[in-house]
């Protein structure tokens, strides 16, 4: 599970939260440095650089580990793009051949919307946008299109062509409630014709061998229909993909030579056989092997892995993380893994769903040295893996903070937003001051406690199965309420976490409420409702939270000068909430009562007050910061001797974004137009 960041996220230093989440609405203070972080913006896009901290340290062998793990990551890009609608390679190609070709008037307006288009196609891996999934507008016309390919001699006709000006799979993906969520999904898991209910009967009829280690139906196949049968096509070498999951493998074996230790070398051999077979029994021994290898100076996420794009959470999305440990960072934070144990016994959870024994979970702040797939441009900024719940339970889990950029998006600069929707000036001290603290605690707790805490009941299916659709944004807002409930305890002040827990605390829940309820609907269009997995958790916790405390007016709508505010009255009162709303949400997902998480996204997380968003986004028009960033990745350069043996490395920063993307369809691409 990972944590994205859209928003500048607020935070100096190096741990936080994983999952994709992204719950700070700005950057307070920059610290200075003669780096440049910023690239470019264009649209609603900013596009930075980061550093990779660290890599001077390591032995020449530890580079080639980098190296070879992150060019593993490289060569399986295009596989994302495929994931991500069946068109996209096809349209893509033909807009770079427009791109590198064209010798008209590029002083036009036309051609520097098609410009941008293509820009916004190359941050979101697709025409969907990253984070929204609605189909990406052009702002040119059709004819336009045609006239720029036919004097650059570019070929894109039929349905991929008229797709980018049409309403045919307006929605990547479509989570809406009491509809055919996968026909209504442009994402390429399954085939054009194959249903909700096609999907659901087909996974219902898979046993795994041991039904105490349920094996991951669903998560490296593509579902289609043949002559009226539905079957899997798998990704692996010789099926699906195949031609660039033979490149992966090519380099995870050169990884694999250079491997730090025997364990590290064990979970990069089983991740191969597991790309070669394609075997789910394999990819549980790879996730075993992996979660114990924990020692060592490097490590990776590489394959089909978060479900976030599956309307029905069955099938991963391709993505690489390549990682340099930082170990100072790291042996800070260690003390939230090592006092697990007791934050699970001291939770609100019902006994028979708490843990009686949380095992193998390790945190560790980490600097990246690249990414690919689902996690670039648009990156997380930490990520807590493996998902498998069994795995967790038996065996631990992986927690890490990616520190080297979130420290880039300290530094690339702030907007002043959060001045604008604060309540105060206490809650504006608060946040100046606590703010950055709170954000990388919440961060660490949802990552650390909140993932590995709690468990299913006897005989309950896997969160998939028994939650569907929804699976994703309750496993999120659980993780979120297990961090916002310890982040106001004396604990963290025991624990040496913080100097004064009721300010840090405080800080926490001023900035959650204020972005739940308010500051995230500026990534929304008005009228729309809210669908991506954890703005749903966001709303529906801050909403939930809201209405509960109603009575005793824990929760505070102010309005002043025409604007809305929202003010905690009760911290003490507002921690005892989301400790109730904690309990139930872990009851939901240990007794997988589909009933009531219908009734608690439905009914908090879903629709918008459409005048509180029209405020909104009236008072966010003064802000020129693009609202989502991502990231160009710094290029890591080998120099060889006359014999081809690779004897240095260089890291170098490339020369823009559209550079780095046309290099990487040159260099990576090994998949055809139609898949």
């Amino acid at each position: 599970m990972k944590i994205r960041t859209i928003l500048q996220i607020c935070l100096l230093s190096l741990l936080i939260l994983a999952c994709k989440n992204d719950n700070k609405e700005e950057s307070v203070e920059v610290a200075e440095t003669s780096f440049d972080y910023n690239v470019e913006q264009f649209a609603d896009i900013k596009i930075l650089r980061y550093q990779v901290p660290g890599w001077d340290n390591l032995t020449l062998r530890e580079q080639k580990l980098v190296y070879y793990l992150t060019e593993a990551g490289l060569v399986g890009r295009d596989i994302m793009w495929d994931h991500n609608y069946r068109h996209n390679l096809k349209i893509r190609r033909a807009l770079e051949n427009v791109y590198t070709n064209y010798r008209g008037d590029k002083d036009a307006e036309d051609w520097k919307s098609f410009v941008t288009y293509l820009k916004r196609v190359w941050f979101s891996n697709g025409i969907h946008h990253h984070y929204s999934n609605e189909k990406l507008k052009p702002g040119f016309t059709k004819d336009y299109l045609n006239q720029l390919f036919v004097e650059t001699d570019t070929k894109l006709d039929g349905e991929a062509f008229d797709v980018i000006f049409n309403d045919k799979d307006s929605k990547k993906v479509n989570q809406a409630k009491g509809v055919d969520n996968v026909a209504l999904s442009a994402v390429n898991f399954y085939g054009p014709d194959v249903t909700n209910a096609d999907v659901e009967r087909f996974y219902r009829s898979k046993r795994s061998p041991n039904p105490d280690k349920p094996l991951a139906y669903g998560i490296n196949t593509k579902l289609v229909k043949e002559n009226g049968k539905v079957k899997e096509l798998v990704y692996k070498s010789g099926g699906l993909y195949g031609s660039a999951i033979d490149e992966i493998v090519k380099w995870l074996e050169k990884a694999q030579t250079v491997a730090e230790n025997d364990q590290q070398g064990k979970a990069i051999g089983l991740l191969i056989d597991y790309y070669k077979t394609g075997d789910l029994q394999t990819w549980d021994d790879y996730n075993v092997a992996w979660t114990r290898a924990t020692a060592g100076n490097v490590d990776y996420i590489n394959s089909f892995i978060e479900v976030y794009n599956d309307p029905l959470g069955y099938t991963g999305s391709y993505e690489s993380i390549v990682q340099i440990n930082d170990f100072d960072m790291s042996k800070k934070m260690a003390v939230l893994s090592e006092n697990a144990q007791w934050f699970e016994d001291n939770s609100p959870l019902l006994e028979e769903n708490k843990k009686d024994s949380v095992v193998g979970v390790t945190y560790k702040v980490v600097s990246v040295a690249g990414e690919a797939g689902d996690a670039s441009p648009s990156t997380p900024i930490g990520v807590n893996l493996p998902n498998s719940n069994w795995i967790r339970k038996e065996v631990g889990s992986k927690s890490v903070s990616l520190g080297n950029i979130i420290n880039a998006y300290n530094n690339a600069g702030s907007t002043g937003r959060l001045k604008e929707f604060v309540h105060d000036d206490e809650e504006m001290a608060l946040e100046e001051e606590y703010g950055q603290l709170a954000d990388k605690l919440h961060t660490a707790l949802h990552e650390v406690i909140g993932h590995a805490s709690g468990q299913l009941n006897p005989g309950v299916g896997e969160t998939k199965e028994t939650l569907k659709n929804y699976a994703s944004t309750l496993e999120e807002g659980r993780a979120d309420l297990v961090g916002l409930y310890y982040l106001y305890s004396p604990k963290l002040q025991e624990l040496g976490l913080v100097e004064d827990w009721k300010k840090v605390g405080k800080a926490a829940y001023d900035g959650y409420i204020r972005n739940g309820l308010m500051t995230q609907l500026i990534r929304l269009n008005l009228g729309d409702d809210v669908e991506e997995a954890h703005m749903r958790n966001r709303q529906w916790v801050s909403a939930w939270a809201y209405e509960r405390g109603m009575d005793d007016n824990v929760i505070e709508k102010v309005t002043r000068d025409g604007k809305t505010y929202f003010n905690i009255n009760d911290y003490e009162k507002l921690r005892e909430i989301f400790g109730e709303l904690l309990r139930e949400t872990q009851r939901i997902k240990s007794e997988g009562d589909y009933q009531a998480v219908e009734d608690l996204v439905e009914g908090y997380g879903v629709k918008v007050d459409q005048k509180m968003h029209e405020e909104v986004l009236e008072r966010n028009k003064q802000f020129t910061s693009a609202p989502y960033s991502g990231f160009v990745n710094p290029v890591i350069v080998p120099a060889k001797d006359a014999e081809g043996n690779i004897t240095a490395f260089k890291i170098e920063q490339p020369q823009g974004f559209p550079e780095q993307m046309l290099e990487y369809s040159k260099k990576y691409s090994f998949l055809p137009s139609v898949n």
